[in-house]
């Protein structure tokens, strides 16, 4: 337990609700490790109160803060300046305090790509991907894989207007075409078939009860199967791609990473992902382990 003092500094997490986060454990045992004069605070900001929070956080010196539901896109009206990333997905998930400014950050993609990473997956730069979805998480793997040179993504959600308008704000933005089709299409039948990338993004999977968005005939062993949905160790759809013979990525990956990321970008240290990924499993699967 880290000894709380006047010298203690402050990084959290603002949310509405937040109870529900992880975060906290998981950074504070990457504090803990290095023995770091820091502690991860979770704040319950109302969606009304982001602003005054923000102004707050200055005055009290707080060094930075995650961004969860519902203020990631919201608090982009907010910020002083924001990165490259941040301004495509539309959307932060970090923000960094210094000098009385704000300057917001989106780690989503770049914890997407580095989970990837640690499997000993590539992007499949010039080949093509799925992803099911057209949401804030959504947002941030199209960025992610556009900016890493797929030739295709083809974006697939319930409601094609809110892809279509993902697929027409994020176009301009690479060489990366991007197509839109229903779930329920044949048209997805043989994007996936012929993808080499599956990445799921909706919440369809946090329940072993959920029936799956594909055509399971559709889905070959050639594809990689991402899953971001993380409140199960294995959900039914990497099961069956486990079974298919396809490698799988489960959805803690991105969320650890994209959190170290933070870490780093906070306190200037690189932190033990191992210790991160560990705190969180415990917090997330007690049962299971």
């Amino acid at each position: 337990m880290t000894k709380i003092s006047g010298h203690t500094k402050i990084v959290g997490i603002i949310g509405d609700p937040v109870q529900h986060s992880r975060s906290p454990q998981m950074h504070n045992a990457a504090i803990a490790e290095r023995k770091l004069d820091y502690i991860y605070v979770p704040f319950h900001v109302r969606s009304g109160e982001l602003r005054e929070a923000i102004e707050g956080f200055k005055a009290l010196n707080v060094l930075g803060v995650n961004v969860t539901i519902p203020h990631k896109r919201a608090v982009m009206s907010i910020l002083d300046d924001a990165s490259r990333e941040a301004t495509l997905i539309g959307a932060a998930n970090t923000l960094i305090f210094c000098d009385g400014k704000v300057y917001g950050d989106n780690t989503d993609a770049q914890g997407f790509l580095q989970a990837m990473a640690e499997e000993g997956i590539d992007v499949p730069v010039g080949g093509s991907a799925v992803v099911l979805g057209a949401g804030g998480a959504a947002r941030a793997v199209v960025v992610a894989l556009a900016l890493s040179g797929l030739n295709l993504i083809t974006i697939a959600n319930r409601t094609e207007w809110k892809a279509n308008q993902l697929e027409k704000e994020l176009a301009p933005t690479s060489e990366t075409a991007i197509s839109v089709v229903d779930l329920a299409s044949s048209q997805l039948n043989a994007a996936i078939h012929s993808a080499d990338l599956l990445v799921n993004t909706t919440s369809v999977g946090m329940k072993d009860t959920d029936q799956l968005l594909i055509d399971l005939d559709s889905l070959s062993p050639d594809t990689t199967v991402y899953e971001i949905v993380y409140t199960s160790p294995e959900t039914p759809l990497l099961r069956i791609a486990r079974e298919k013979g396809c490698q799988t990525i489960g959805g803690i990956g991105m969320l650890v990473h994209q959190g170290a990321i933070a870490f780093e970008k906070w306190i200037g240290i690189v932190p033990n992902v191992e210790t991160m990924r560990i705190a969180l499993e415990q917090a997330l699967y007690p049962k299971e382990l």
